[in-house]
C-alpha cells in the first residue's frame, strides 16, 4: 500500500483574535484610554498604589489570558476584557516601574521597547510568523499576549514621557501619537510596507495615544487636565466599548491552514 503525499490546504483558519478592521482599531483606542483612566481608578483614587494595584491587575490578567488560551475558538467578550486587563496592568505596572523604583520614563520606555521587540523576535524565530492573523494555538497565543502585555505597559511610559518629560502636554502627546498613526495609516493604503509591521507600529501607538486622552480627561486643571472623575471617565468609557461589541461587527481574523500530513 503506497502513501500519498500530504496536499497543502487552502482552507482558512480562523484565529483567535478578531480580524483587523477599523472596529478594531476604534474599540482598541477605546480600551487603551479606560486601562489609564481605570488603573489611576485603582492606584491613584482608591489609594491601592501602583504595587497593589499591579498585583491586581495582573492576577486578571493570567486569569483571562489562560481562559482566552483554553478558549475553543474566538470570544469577542473574553479578547476585550483580556486586552482591557493588559492595559490597566501596563498602566500601574509602568507608572510603579517609573515612579516608585526611580527608573522614569525614558528608561522604562527603552527596557519596554526592548521587551516588546525581544518578544516578536522570538515568536518570529520560533513560529515563522507574528502576523496576528496565525493567532490559534496555544504557542502563538503565548507569545502574542505576552507582545501585548509589553506594548500596553510601553504605550503608557511612552505617553507620560512625550507629555511630561517632552514637555507636551497631554494634549500635546496625543498629537504626536495621532499623527503618527495617520503616517501609519498612509503607508499602509500608499505603499508596500509589510502589513504586520505596520500592524504592530499602529497597535503600540494607540497606547500611548489612549494614555495622554485619558490623563487629559482625569488630571487635574492645573496639571493641564479636565479633572473629571477617573471612574465616571471610566464607566463612561466602559459603556461605549459595550455599545460598540454589541453594534460593530466582530470575527476571528483567518489565515491559510498549513499543510497536513
Amino acid at each position: 500500500m503506497v502513501a500519498t503525499a500530504p496536499q497543502a490546504s487552502n482552507e482558512a483558519v480562523p484565529s483567535k483574535v478578531p480580524a483587523v478592521t477599523l472596529a478594531f482599531w476604534i474599540i482598541k483606542i477605546a480600551a487603551t484610554t479606560v486601562g489609564e483612566t481605570g488603573g489611576d481608578t485603582v492606584s491613584m483614587t482608591l489609594n491601592w498604589g501602583y504595587l497593589a494595584g499591579s498585583i491586581l491587575f495582573a492576577v486578571a490578567l493570567v486569569a483571562l489570558v489562560a481562559a482566552q488560551i483554553l478558549a475553543k475558538g474566538f470570544n469577542r467578550w473574553l479578547y476585550w476584557a483580556t486586552i482591557i486587563a493588559s492595559t490597566t496592568f501596563g498602566t500601574t505596572l509602568a507608572d510603579f516601574a517609573d515612579r516608585s523604583l526611580g527608573i522614569g520614563y525614558l528608561g522604562g520606555s527603552l527596557i519596554l521597547f526592548a521587551c516588546v521587540v525581544g518578544v516578536l523576535l522570538a515568536w518570529w524565530r520560533a513560529l515563522g510568523s507574528i502576523s496576528v492573523d496565525t493567532v490559534s494555538t496555544p504557542r502563538a497565543e503565548a507569545f502574542y499576549w505576552a507582545a501585548i502585555t509589553f506594548s500596553q505597559t510601553l504605550g503608557t511610559a511612552l505617553g507620560d514621557w512625550m507629555a511630561d518629560d517632552g514637555g507636551l502636554g497631554f494634549l500635546g502627546g496625543a498629537g504626536v501619537f495621532a499623527l503618527g498613526l495617520a503616517i501609519t495609516t498612509a503607508l499602509y493604503f500608499w505603499t508596500r510596507v509589510s502589513r504586520v509591521l505596520l500592524f504592530w507600529i499602529a497597535f503600540i501607538l494607540t497606547r500611548p495615544l489612549g494614555a495622554t486622552v485619558g490623563d487629559f480627561l482625569d488630571k487635574p486643571l492645573a496639571h493641564g487636565g479636565l479633572a473629571i472623575s477617573r471612574p465616571l471617565v471610566s464607566l463612561g468609557l466602559g459603556l461605549f466599548i459595550l455599545a460598540c461589541l454589541l453594534i460593530l461587527p466582530q470575527r476571528p481574523g483567518r489565515h491559510p491552514a498549513s499543510a497536513t500530513a
